[in-house]
């Protein structure tokens, strides 16, 4: 299989790797996605702004995964290219230790400090008790969450990315098939679909575990599994780029949150109109933002290896069809989100007149450059699976933190109007800092 990612075309690499990688993160996003349009549909509208402020929760799990996870099936990859196959084995036990480890950590403090946590990020006094009966039980699939996200990296890693796409479609299916048992049949309401997620969870974290008992082909062994320093510092740098995207998308999720509830109040739709409707925005951009990063995790094994044997031009050929494909489906999605934001979003149950006024306004300013704004993550996990962590950072940090915090602190325009004009504003420049860099990488390998 090495050896075919250093001598196979490159598109028939990509589509090999991308697609079972595309799914994942598409299933992935449905989690919530699901949650949202059951809850709306089947309980009030106003109530998916519960699950709204938990989601900054979701992303600080997905960021500890993809410290872990997107590190070890880097080093993984490029030891791999090097022929130096027992660190690359030993990257993965690493990886899995940590992800065990820290997906049991992480639980404990969200169980312990979830009341303020859910203040912090927006919940308002109509919202708390909805958001606190929906995040007490995510809270407890956090271990399984992390397990599922790190590992199913680390098992694309291993050249099994069908067997990936299964660990996260089976939690998907579960998951869309309970919801609705749990709120319509069983009356549950928000709790229903937060167990509805949790055993979802449960199912695809268990074929995770199962996969490295009995299927991996790496030929792991348990002394694997105890990590070093060496190697974890190895990890952390690499995984980097990936987890501060997410830890920069934790903190604009609270910002926006916190600045909706604010000018919201101030304008003819309410702080909680403002934060569900920008909710439902924010969860079909991961819909997109799926299909944006499966393309690159798809591409990661074959930038990783091929750079690890200095194979520098099927890397740079790769990198070229890689921002194609994410342009080609920004286009996609700028088209969609222009044309039919009203049909999108009643579709998750919003009735209100107001709210669809603003949530169809929000969608076509806020991700006016949507088309462009694949490049940013594509290219940061680019970064990464060359060992560029420094530049993957960079990267990263352009948009969510460099740019759209200032825009949103210190608005150009007043009101919520300021908050919806930062997004394409960010997007524009971020898109320039990621092409300049690449560039400039790209370039220096001969």
């Amino acid at each position: 299989m090495q050896s075919i990612i250093g001598t196979r075309p490159i598109n028939k690499l990509i589509i090999k790797f991308s697609i079972p990688a595309v799914i994942s993160m598409l299933a992935g996003a449905l989690y919530n996605i699901i949650d949202q349009i059951f809850i709306g549909n089947g309980i009030e509208d106003i109530v998916m702004g519960a699950t709204t402020v938990a989601f900054p929760i979701v992303t600080i799990c997905m960021a500890l995964a993809l410290l872990c996870g997107v590190g070890g099936a880097s080093n993984f990859n490029i030891e791999s290219g090097r022929g130096e196959h027992s660190r690359a084995r030993h990257a993965v036990g690493t990886a899995l230790f940590l992800l065990c480890s820290g997906g049991i950590i992480l639980m404990v403090f969200v169980v312990v400090f979830l009341d303020p946590m859910l203040r912090v990020c927006g919940a308002t006094d109509i919202l708390m008790d909805y958001s606190l009966t929906y995040a007490s039980i995510t809270a407890f699939g956090i271990p399984l969450l992390i397990i599922t996200t790190g590992g199913t990296h680390l098992i694309r890693a291993d050249k099994s990315p069908a067997y990936s796409m299964l660990c996260t479609l089976s939690g998907v299916g579960i998951n869309s098939l309970l919801t609705p048992v749990f709120i319509f049949i069983f009356g549950w309401g928000i709790a229903g679909a937060a167990w509805a997620t949790v055993i979802g969870q449960f199912a695809s974290a268990s074929l995770v575990i199962f996969y490295f008992l009995k299927r991996q082909k790496m030929n792991l062994k348990w002394h694997d599994l105890f990590p070093v320093w060496r190697r974890i510092k190895r990890i952390l740098s690499l995984g980097l780029a990936a987890s501060i995207n997410q830890a920069a998308l934790l903190i604009v999720q609270i910002l926006i949150n916190n600045q909706l509830a604010k000018y919201g109040a101030q304008s003819i739709y309410s702080s909680e109109i403002a934060i569900t409707c920008a909710g439902v925005v924010t969860k079909v951009t991961t819909i997109f933002l799926g299909v944006v990063i499966g393309i690159s995790h798809g591409c990661q094994p074959i930038w990783g290896f091929n750079y690890g044997a200095e194979n520098y031009g099927r890397v740079k050929e790769a990198y070229k069809k890689a921002v194609i494909l994410c342009l080609s489906v920004g286009i996609m999605f700028f088209i969609v989100f222009q044309i039919f934001p009203s049909y999108i979003i009643q579709m998750f149950g919003v009735k209100n007149e107001v709210g669809i006024i603003f949530a169809v306004r929000y969608f076509r300013i806020f991700m006016f450059m949507i088309f462009i704004s694949g490049l940013q993550p594509m290219s940061s996990g680019f970064f990464t699976s060359i060992g560029k962590a420094k530049l993957g950072v960079i990267t990263t940090l352009s948009r969510q933190i460099t740019l759209i915090v200032p825009l949103m602190l210190v608005p150009l325009w007043q009101g919520i109007d300021g908050i919806i004009f930062a997004g394409p504003i960010a997007d524009v420049f971020a898109a320039i800092i990621t092409l300049f860099l690449a560039l400039r990488e790209i370039n220096k390998m001969r």
